[in-house]
């Protein structure tokens, strides 16, 4: 037996429901969208009420960029990866640009921290299997192959210890 559909939502009770949700955490648009359309009485409501909130900057596909980069940087992923995800969540190329290019991250560094909190100061990298092991770790994080190629070449390096 099929749950009766809930009662579409009025455009007061639409607001509510995405304030609540955006005082937890910014959203792209389109998360919005998708978590709301179920609940909106229809999609001009839903669109409305979307606009209503960019012109308040309430909701900014700008600010959840930025926001969402440097979350993902903390937890050791790549740019790539964070490309990705973005476009996954309906941001925009030039807001992706724009978020990127506002942080001051140095990639390569990010990807040897990384490396060295998964597999150590100095991995034997002699060891194929190991080093192929490296190699899709990282890529899977989103570096690039030059940034894995510099770990490879420097994570044995005690010199760049401090990076």
């Amino acid at each position: 037996m099929k749950k009766p559909k809930p009662e579409p939502l009025t455009l007061p009770e639409l607001r509510r429901a995405a304030v609540d949700l955006l005082s937890r955490r910014d959203h792209s648009r389109t998360e919005l969208q998708r978590k709301l359309r179920p609940k909106a009485a229809s999609a001009d409501d839903l669109e409305t009420l979307l606009d209503e909130l960019a012109e308040r900057r309430w909701q900014s596909d700008e600010r959840f960029a930025e926001a969402y980069l440097n979350s993902r940087i903390q937890r050791g992923q790549g740019p790539m990866r964070l490309r990705y995800a973005l476009r996954e969540k309906g941001v925009n190329d030039r807001d992706i640009q724009q978020a990127m290019e506002g942080q001051e991250t140095d990639w390569f560094a990010l990807a040897l921290e990384t490396a060295r909190r998964k597999f150590g100061e100095s991995p034997d990298l002699r060891d194929q299997k190991q080093k192929a092991r490296l190699y899709r770790f990282l890529t899977y994080r989103g570096f690039s192959s030059d940034q894995i190629a510099f770990v490879i070449d420097n994570i044995g390096n005690s010199a760049l210890n401090d990076l």
